[in-house]
């Protein structure tokens, strides 16, 4: 009776990580939505060209979950969506601690698509393995121009004298 217990005691906390790991990957799916919809520079969705409808898989192995980015022209069709895709082009797979996760998204979306930014990208996360791209890299750059929001207003810096 006590092994019963005991695997009974298991089960549950495996479940209720799973769920916890299902919450933030819907978190940052949401997050993407609300920023790209608030934030959003609809430049790089006009950008998208021949890449529309295609779907960039990121795969989180830290919370053992997807998120799915299909890309659109329109800045308001933009659904991030949790799970795996059904035909993707690119793979991301981004393999950091589940502490930080948010972090990592959060620079992503911060980061100013130049030169300097992709430099910055790739020296930090693509080159220290914790971030592998498989698949399509212009689709994937495509996604990574429109979710980067480091060009918009907010971002630049202002005298406190103002």
């Amino acid at each position: 009776m006590i092994e019963k217990n005991d695997s009974q005691i298991l089960n549950r906390e495996k479940r209720a990580q799973d769920l916890i790991n299902e919450t933030k990957l819907l978190n940052i799916a949401r997050l993407a939505k609300i920023l790209i919809d608030i934030y959003g520079l609809n430049e790089p969705f006009k950008k998208i060209g021949k890449r529309e409808g295609q779907e960039v898989e990121f795969y989180f192995p830290s919370l053992n979950g997807y998120l799915t980015f299909i890309l659109v022209k329109n800045r308001d069709n933009f659904e991030p969506r949790m799970g795996r895709s059904i035909n993707p082009i690119s793979y991301v797979t981004i393999n950091v601690k589940r502490d930080d996760v948010v972090r990592v998204v959060s620079d992503i979306v911060r980061m100013k698509f130049n030169i300097f930014g992709l430099l910055r990208f790739f020296l930090k996360y693509i080159i220290t393995r914790r971030i592998k791209m498989s698949g399509s890299l212009g689709a994937t750059l495509k996604l990574l121009r429109c979710i980067s929001l480091g060009k918009h207003d907010m971002y630049k810096f202002k005298d406190k004298g103002e």
